[in-house]
Formats: structure tokens, C-alpha cells, sequence
């Protein structure tokens, strides 16, 4: 048993692919599943693991809905994991061995995404490393409502573990639709800058350039296509949902004279 590391997960609606992280770390000891009015059996799912911790909260935005989680391991060594994430054997190894003599390392894993089925290195899916273990009192996440991340400083020191995670992004296309609204929707309600209706498509047409050409997307082909042009999608809706909030508020109450 692993007692020295906690694993971390904000989950909602996750019970198709919470399994299967579950699974893949049935060797910690203390396990945190923090909920947000999950309704498709997630919780009841999470409740058939001993070593799983379960708590429901609100959800306050990605970045302070981790913090809140990581505040209530049992270890003060965390690992950050979504839903939809298994450590591969090669991490959970390297994490058994983790000593944790310096608060300040921070361990940063390879992220293997999947698509339907099939590991995607193209159209910015590839080398995708992201810091995921740290000490809980000298790292956090930072407050982004989406697209969050670990704060780093001056005394952070980068360890690239072995292994990687491995990512069931998508396992059937119609989350991507979804993802696209809710994160969107979660940039509407913080607000951010509006931007011409003009220059909204051109930034939504530069990001499916970005990932179909620049990023190789075409190499992997149909999923290259899909990916590329929901990239372009949830541009548009993030500025797009900020325009239209502000042109309907001017048609209702237009400016005087």
C-alpha cells in the first residue's frame, strides 16, 4: 500500500471513465473524490473502493475546487488526477519510490492522450507534460476558472517521472460538444475581454490553423480534423457568448441620445 502519496480527483458525471482511474490506483491509501452533484452513479461507484474518500461541494471553478480537494488529504504529498486519468504502471512505480525529502520538488508526468481509442500526438495533443505531484503546503494551484495549473517559484525544482498518465480524452465525439459549452460557459460567468464579431472569427480560424497545419493535425488524420475544428469551436464560443451578452445588455437599455 502507498501511504505516503494522496491521489486527488474532482469529479462530475464521471462514472464512465471513473472506474478505471479508481482501478488504477486501488494501491494508495487515501484516495479524495471531490464531487459536484454527480447524478449518474459517480458517487455510488466511488463508494465501492475503501481506500476512496468522498466529499460534495459546489464547484467553484477548476483551479479553487482542486485546492479545496488537495486541503483535505490525508498526505501532504499529492498527485492531481482527473476523472478520466490512470497512472500507467511505470508512474505508480516511481511514485512507490517517491521519497519526499524536499517539499519544493514538484514531479512533472507525460500526459498520453487518447481519442476513440487511439494515443493522439498531433494537433497539440502531443508532449503534453504537466506538473500533477506536489507537497500541498508549499505548491498550489493557481485560481483559473478553466486551464488551471501549478503554481511554481524560485525554490520549485522540476523532476520528470518515469511512466506517464494515460488520458481517455474522448470516447465519443459528442463530449467534445460538451466539454466546448461548459467550459465556455464557465469563462461567460467570470467574464473576460470582448472582442468584434471580425476578429472573433479570426481568432477561431488562426486556432484551427494553428492545430490542423502548424501542430501536424492533418498526420492524424479524421481525429486531427475533429480536434482542429473544436479548438476553433471553443474560441469562438469563449469570445462569442462575451459579445453577445454585451450586445443584448446594449439593445436592452441603449445609450442615452
Amino acid at each position: 500500500m502507498i501511504d505516503h502519496i494522496s491521489i486527488v480527483i474532482i469529479t462530475r458525471n464521471a462514472a464512465a471513465t471513473l472506474g478505471a482511474t479508481l482501478d488504477a490506483v486501488r494501491e494508495f491509501s487515501n484516495v479524495v473524490v471531490w464531487d459536484n452533484d454527480s447524478n449518474d452513479g459517480t458517487l455510488q461507484l466511488a463508494g465501492g473502493y475503501p481506500n476512496v474518500d468522498i466529499h460534495r461541494a459546489q464547484f467553484i471553478g477548476f483551479g479553487p475546487s482542486k485546492n479545496a480537494a488537495c486541503d483535505l488529504a490525508r498526505h501532504d504529498w499529492v498527485v492531481s488526477l482527473d476523472a478520466d486519468e490512470c497512472p500507467n504502471a511505470s508512474l505508480i512505480d516511481a511514485l512507490r519510490a517517491w521519497t519526499g525529502d524536499d517539499p519544493h520538488e514538484v514531479g512533472r508526468v507525460l500526459r498520453e492522450n487518447h481519442f476513440m481509442g487511439r494515443a493522439v500526438r498531433r494537433g497539440g495533443w502531443g508532449n503534453d507534460r504537466l506538473v500533477r505531484l506536489f507537497h500541498r503546503h508549499t505548491h498550489r494551484f493557481d485560481d483559473a476558472q478553466v486551464h488551471e495549473k501549478v503554481l511554481l517559484d524560485a525554490q520549485s525544482r522540476m523532476v520528470d517521472l518515469p511512466g506517464c498518465i494515460e488520458h481517455a480524452a474522448v470516447t465519443e465525439l459528442g463530449q467534445f460538444l460538451q466539454k466546448i459549452d461548459r467550459y465556455t460557459e464557465i469563462r461567460r460567468q467570470s467574464g473576460g475581454r470582448t472582442y468584434p464579431a471580425t476578429i472573433v472569427v479570426i481568432k477561431a480560424a488562426f486556432a484551427f490553423f494553428r492545430s490542423f497545419i502548424l501542430q501536424l493535425g492533418f498526420l492524424a488524420g479524421w481525429r486531427g480534423l475533429v480536434i482542429a475544428w473544436s479548438n476553433a469551436n471553443g474560441v469562438f464560443y469563449k469570445y462569442m457568448k462575451l459579445l453577445a451578452d454585451r450586445r443584448v445588455a446594449s439593445e436592452r437599455d441603449p445609450p442615452n441620445g
